[in-house]
């Protein structure tokens, strides 16, 4: 049973960001730099972290590979260690879930033995399987950890969940939040759809994973028409591998957006400036133009400019900066500089790091 604090903070929407992992050149943790990650976006004010996620690099879950447990304890034990002295309650912490049934359902035992509050479920491992099936997978994880369901873009997860497969999910008691993440318009309105026609419209924390379109994304107030009755849905935070970059500046932008939806004023126009440039950024950083070959590779060059890791590696050979990319980032931090928390970072480093 997830504490109702825990509940309240996911459901009144805080910045998650999706944690990258830090290598040595051996590929076993840098555990100096993992520490400072994890500590850095703790003082950022971030809300939760989500670990063993994409951006944590799939990998992991590999069992030859060994890593998915360490990494887990160890954002844990910091977390433990970050968060003690300053009495603000415990962040949300989200564990990545992946693999058939067997393999989820022991990654879910895990994360829930180490103190995570909730399983970010990946089903891209049930490829090709029914709704039914679907359905059925995430019911035997839920018995053991509460879900944040996954809509993963399909250029990576190479299978689109159509609206009779969200209908249903969403039903599942044990379902407290969605992270949706197709990249796309229409897909995305399914998820939303499936939540607003459902019986629990009230009780699912809606994410955004969208990084092409994370601020319209939170400023935007979904209204449907179920019944003749109108039910609004808002997008209350995000869960994102662009904010594992410039998390500072995330939760300055969460804040705004949440004094806009409360005093419900207009949208200020540099608001959506903002959101468009910042979806400029993303494009760099997670290599749209080459079908996000670059995505991790990227937000660790970012990191690496920062200090914050030592080295741009990945477990996965092909997960590679793109030709290129590196100069499109350094020319998006040089012509957007009010995008990034370089000073914040500065300032912190050192002590991130001891």
């Amino acid at each position: 049973m997830v504490n109702s604090n825990i509940i309240n903070r996911l459901r009144s929407g805080c910045v998650i960001p999706a944690h990258p992992l830090a290598l040595r050149a051996d590929n076993t943790i840098n555990e100096k730099h993992q520490r400072a990650l994890t500590r850095y976006y703790l003082s950022s004010g971030s809300g939760g972290l989500a670990v063993g996620v994409h951006t944590t690099q799939f990998t992991i879950h590999n069992p030859k590979v060994g890593l998915y447990k360490p990494v887990l304890e160890l954002a844990e034990e910091t977390t433990q260690q970050w968060t003690k002295p300053t009495n603000s309650g415990k962040p949300i912490m989200i564990a990545g879930i992946v693999g058939e049934t067997k393999q989820a359902v022991k990654e879910a035992e895990l994360a829930r033995d180490l103190g995570y509050h909730l399983g970010l479920l990946s089903l891209t491992a049930l490829r090709g399987k029914s709704v039914e099936e679907l359905i059925d997978h995430t019911q035997q994880v839920a018995k053991v950890i509460p879900i944040m369901g996954f809509y993963l873009q399909e250029t990576i997860s190479r299978m689109v969940l159509g609206a009779e497969f969200w209908r249903k999910f969403v039903e599942i008691p044990e379902v407290l939040a969605i992270k949706i993440a197709p990249f796309n318009r229409y897909q995305t309105l399914d998820v939303l759809e499936a939540v607003a026609h459902s019986s629990r419209a009230n009780e699912i924390a809606l994410y955004t994973g969208n990084d092409d379109n994370i601020i319209v994304d939170l400023l935007t107030q979904y209204e449907f028409n179920v019944d003749g009755r109108t039910v609004s849905l808002q997008i209350v935070g995000g869960l994102l591998g662009q904010w594992a970059c410039w998390t500072k500046k995330a939760v300055e932008y969460l804040g705004c957006i949440k004094e806009i939806r409360k005093s419900s004023t207009q949208v200020p126009q540099e608001m959506l400036t903002l959101a468009s440039q910042l979806t400029l950024a993303n494009k760099a950083i997670f290599d749209a133009d080459n079908h996000f070959i670059g995505c991790i590779p990227g937000i660790l060059y970012v990191l690496k400019r920062q200090g914050l890791v030592s080295e741009v590696r990945t477990l996965d050979k092909n997960e590679c900066l793109s030709p290129g990319q590196s100069e499109r980032i350094d020319q998006i931090i040089e012509n957007y500089p009010q995008l990034c928390d370089d000073d914040f970072v500065k300032e912190n480093l050192e002590v991130w790091l001891s």
